[in-house]
Order: structure tokens, then C-alpha cells, then sequence
């Protein structure tokens, strides 16, 4: 028998398997889940905010970034002088799961925007940008939905999170517009959910993950060990207050990460006993006092602008008007 042709047959099968294996993690990675209004109204859930149960006017439009076409709802919110809202999504979501969240911040805003970023939801076909890029689209969506005497609070969830932070720790013409961020069960590290993910669901991490994270460093450029990503330091070039709202037994992203970016951000952390990572809107054991807890942040969010004490009317550069339901 020749054992030096088979060790080395079996060494050439072990690095094929490692490779479909690493292949195959990019792939669902960058791919992830579609959410759609199509998918909800087959659950029999509200697919927009005019199907919820008490239903809101909204407009729909589209931001066009860097050639990628992103829906975008704009909802009118209750209370004319509060800022202006823009919710994010994480992995897997969009602007559907945004609806949770608008019992808490409906009453204390101005307007809401919950919109989908590149690679979620209903945006163009393409790949997610693993958050490296998304930012860049919030911040164009912070110019195209206020005007320099309007407030803009981020709030984001998971991968979401992290974009809301890095958008308003990067100097850009729009941030003295951010009067603050929550963001809810965020993580540290770019590879920490997938890990965990697949560590939950009985698939290997080892050693095809790594190689997974390194290849897509190099090829989208923060390189193979993604130095620049770490959300705790954007956190600490925070200018803005920062609540960071994460259940303790999220099993996705480890609320040590949270208490970490708060830190950093010189910000609250608001830990939710028993919650794990996709339940704190959907739990009514801690829902009713989350809500409770962003709306008294957002409503103790000072104006940045003193100039015009009245709050300006929100601007929307040409796109359909503001409370009508329109077709995107």
C-alpha cells in the first residue's frame, strides 16, 4: 500500500473541505436572509407601518448611494419638537423589524426613518458589506432626511448598532446634527456573532471561520485581522450621549461587549435580565419598560441648534412628501 499517496490524497481532501467549508461561511455571511414586507404579510404580521395595528401614515422613497438603491419608510412622528429618528437594522433584518421599536419612539420624536441598509431587506440585489461601508450610507441618509437645525438621534440594533456608532463617531458635515445613539446588543469584534451563531447551532468555527473573517479582510480592506473595526473605539470618539440597551443572556453577542462600548462611550448601559438578543421587543416581560427607557433618553436629548427654537419643518430633498403613503 502506498501510504505516502494516501496521506497525501487524504491532505488534499482535508484542505478541499476546509475551503468549501470557508467558501461556504463568506457566502452565507454575505448573504444573509432577506426580510421583506412580501414575507411578513405571508406570517400575517404587518408588512408596513400602515398595516400595524394602530396604522401610520408614511412615505416611501429610496436613497441612491454609491449606485446601490436602499428603500427607505419616513414616518411622521407625535411630537414636532423631537429629533428625527433613523433606525438601522442588523444582519438579517430591515426595515420590517424596525416596527418594534416605534411604540417607544413615536411619541417622542418628530419623524422616524427606518431604512435598509446595502445587502438587507429590500435594498438592490448585491452583498452585505460585513459593516464596513454602511455608515457611509447612514450619513447620507442623515443629509438627505434634516437640516442644520434638526436633531437626529441613531438607533441601531446589532450589526446596526455598530453602524449607528461609527456614522456618529466619524467627522462628517452632519454631526453636529447627532444628539445621540442607542444602540441595542451590539458586538465588539467583526467575527463575534458568526462565531457564536455557529457555536449554537452545533457547526464548526474551527478552522474555517477565521479563514472565513480573513479573506474577506483582505479583499474588502480592513486586512486579515480587521484592525479599525472594533466598535469600542469608535465609541470613545463619541461627542454625542450614548445608550447602549443589551439583554444578559444574549447568547449572540456577549453583553460583555456592550458594557465595553459603553465604557468607552462614556455612556449608559442598560442591561435587561433574562433578555437575549432577539427578544427585547418581542418579550412583554421587559418590552414595556424598554420602551419606557429609550423614550426618556430620546426625550432627554438637548437641542443642538439654539438658533430656531421652533422646530424647523423636516427637510427631504426630493423625495414625496412627508404623512402620505406613497409607492417607492
Amino acid at each position: 500500500m502506498d501510504f505516502a499517496g494516501l496521506a497525501q490524497l487524504l491532505a488534499i481532501g482535508l484542505v478541499a473541505a476546509v475551503a468549501i467549508a470557508a467558501a461556504w461561511t463568506v457566502h452565507r455571511l454575505r448573504r444573509p436572509p432577506r426580510r421583506t414586507s412580501a414575507g411578513a404579510a405571508l406570517r400575517s404580521r404587518p408588512g408596513d407601518p400602515g398595516e400595524l395595528p394602530d396604522p401610520r401614515p408614511f412615505s416611501a422613497w429610496r436613497l441612491e448611494w454609491e449606485g446601490r438603491s436602499l428603500p427607505v419608510w419616513d414616518i411622521p412622528g407625535d411630537d414636532p419638537r423631537g429629533p428625527v429618528a433613523i433606525l438601522t437594522p442588523g444582519w438579517g433584518d430591515s426595515r420590517v423589524g424596525a416596527m418594534a421599536r416605534f411604540s417607544a419612539l413615536l411619541p417622542v420624536c418628530s419623524r422616524l426613518v427606518a431604512w435598509d441598509p446595502p445587502g438587507l431587506g429590500e435594498s438592490d440585489p448585491g452583498p452585505w458589506p460585513m459593516g464596513l461601508a454602511e455608515h457611509r450610507a447612514l450619513l447620507a441618509l442623515i443629509e438627505r432626511v434634516s437640516g442644520p437645525d434638526d436633531r437626529v438621534a441613531l438607533l441601531g440594533w446589532s450589526a446596526g448598532a455598530g453602524t449607528s456608532i461609527v456614522a456618529a463617531a466619524t467627522d462628517s458635515p452632519v454631526r453636529e446634527r447627532l444628539a445621540g445613539v442607542i444602540a441595542e446588543a451590539p458586538y465588539r469584534l467583526a467575527h463575534t456573532p458568526a462565531r457564536n451563531v455557529m457555536r449554537s447551532a452545533g457547526m464548526p468555527w474551527l478552522p474555517n471561520g477565521p479563514l472565513a473573517f480573513a479573506w474577506m479582510g483582505w479583499r474588502l480592506g480592513p486586512g486579515p485581522r480587521w484592525r479599525g473595526f472594533d466598535r469600542a473605539a469608535h465609541a470613545s470618539r463619541l461627542s454625542c450621549p450614548l445608550l447602549v440597551i443589551h439583554g444578559e443572556a444574549d447568547e449572540v453577542c456577549p453583553i460583555d461587549d456592550g458594557r465595553a462600548i459603553a465604557q468607552a462611550g462614556r455612556g449608559e448601559l442598560h442591561a435587561v435580565p433574562g433578555a437575549g438578543h432577539n427578544d427585547l421587543w418581542t418579550d412583554e416581560r421587559w418590552s414595556g419598560a424598554l420602551s419606557e427607557r429609550v423614550a426618556a433618553f430620546v426625550r432627554g436629548l438637548h437641542p443642538i441648534n439654539r438658533r430656531n427654537p421652533q422646530h424647523a419643518e423636516p427637510v427631504l430633498k426630493d423625495a414625496p412628501g412627508q404623512g402620505a403613503q406613497t409607492q417607492a
